[in-house]
C-alpha cells in the first residue's frame, strides 16, 4: 500500500493504534543487552535434551542460535526486522498525521551500517552473526539411567535417551554457523549499494558448499556442523538444510533491488538474481507437476517437496517470482 502510493487513509488511521502497541511491545520486551541491540526471548537455557535451544519466536525455530542461551545474546535477524518495521512506522505515521520523528530516528540508528557492524560483522567468519555464549563442539549422546523407584515394584526400570554433551566448553563470540540468519542485512535490503560488506554476501551466495543448490537456497551451509542434525533424537532437522520459499522470496527480491541500483556489486547481484529466481520457479512448478501439491519447504538434494501439503501459506510467493513482483 505504502509502496504504490494507493494509500487508504482511514483505514490506517484506524490500524494505527494496534501497530504502535504492537511495535512497542517488540521493541521494549526484545531489547538487547546493548543499546540497538536485540534478543528474542523464550529460549531454554536449562535443558540438556536439545542439541541447540530452539528460538520459536523467530519463527526459524531450531535454526542454530548460541548454544547456551543467556541475557547477552544479540540476534541479528531480530534487530533487522526492528529496523525495517521502524522504516515502515514512520510512514505510516507521516501519513495519517502521528509523530514519526521516533520512528524515522530509531529506523535511521539500526539501518547504519557502522553500528549494525561493530554489533554484528564477524571479521573473522567474514559474515554478520549472532553473538551469545557459543560452543563448537556439542553433540547428542545416548545415556541409560535408573527409573524413579515406584512403591509395590521390586525392580527398578531403566530409562534409556539422549541428552546434549559439551565437547568445547563455551564462550562469548560470533555464533560462527552459517546460513539464513547471516543474510538478513541483505534480504531486508539495510545494505548500501556500495557497501563492501554486500559484495562479500553476494560472491558466497551461491558458493554450492555453502546455501546455493539447483532449487533453491539452503538453511543451513553443508559444511556446517547442525547440516541435518537432529535437535533431539524425536526432533528431526526443521531450519537446519530445507529450502524455505519465504527466505528465498525475499532473497530473489533483495537481488532484484539491487541489481537495479547502480552500485559495485549491481552486475553480480543481477546475475545471482537471474539464476536463484529460475531455479526456485523451475523446482516448485515441478514438484507441482509431478505430486498435484504446493509444499511447505524442499530437500536441497533431491528438490522434492516436504513437510506440510498443500501449503499455500508463503510457498505460494513463487506466483509473485512468476510475476517479479516485489
Amino acid at each position: 500500500m505504502l509502496r504504490h502510493k494507493q494509500m487508504d487513509e482511514a483505514f490506517l488511521r484506524r490500524l494505527f493504534p494496534r501497530l504502535r502497541v504492537w511495535f512497542e511491545w517488540f521493541n521494549v520486551t526484545q531489547a538487547g543487552p546493548v543499546p540497538l541491540s536485540y534478543r528474542w526471548r523464550g529460549r531454554n537455557e536449562t535443558t540438556n535434551m536439545e542439541l541447540n535451544p530452539k528460538t520459536l519466536t523467530s519463527g526459524l525455530d531450531d535454526y542454530p542460535r548460541s548454544s547456551h542461551p543467556t541475557d547477552s545474546e544479540r540476534h541479528v535477524d531480530l534487530r533487522c526486522w526492528i529496523a525495517l518495521a521502524s522504516g515502515i512506522m514512520s510512514q505510516i505515521a507521516t501519513v495519517v498525521g502521528e509523530p514519526a520523528d521516533s520512528y524515522a530516528s530509531l529506523h535511521a540508528k539500526l539501518k547504519d551500517t557502522d553500528g549494525l557492524n561493530k554489533l554484528h560483522w564477524s571479521k573473522k567468519h567474514k559474515s554478520y552473526c549472532d553473538y551469545g555464549l557459543h560452543a563448537d563442539k556439542v553433540k547428542l549422546i545416548r545415556v541409560t539411567e535408573m527409573a524413579p523407584a515406584q512403591s509395590g515394584m521390586k525392580r527398578r526400570a531403566t530409562i534409556s535417551k539422549k541428552i546434549r554433551k559439551v565437547v568445547v566448553q563455551p564462550s562469548e563470540k560470533f555464533v560462527p554457523v552459517f546460513g539464513y540468519i547471516n543474510l538478513f542485512p541483505l534480504l531486508l535490503q539495510l545494505l548500501e549499494p556500495s557497501s563492501p560488506e554486500l559484495g562479500v554476501l553476494l560472491q558466497n551466495l551461491n558458493k554450492t558448499k555453502l546455501l546455493w543448490t539447483r532449487f533453491g537456497l539452503r538453511s543451513v551451509a553443508k559444511t556446517d556442523h547442525y547440516y541435518n542434525a537432529d535437535n533431539t533424537e524425536h526432533d528431526r532437522p526443521y531450519w537446519r538444510g530445507p529450502i524455505w520459499i519465504n527466505i528465498n522470496y525475499l532473497c530473489t527480491r533483495a537481488l532484484h533491488h539491487y541489481g537495479n541500483t547502480p552500485g559495485p556489486h549491481q552486475q553480480r547481484a543481477k546475475e545471482l538474481y537471474t539464476s536463484l529466481r529460475k531455479n526456485l520457479i523451475d523446482n516448485i512448478y515441478q514438484q507441482y507437476r509431478w505430486t498435484g501439491y504446493i509444499w511447505e519447504q524442499y530437500d536441497d538434494t533431491t528438490g522434492q517437496g516436504k513437510g506440510t501439503r498443500p501449503f499455500t501459506g508463503w510457498s505460494a510467493l513463487v506466483l509473485l517470482l512468476m510475476g517479479e513482483l516485489y
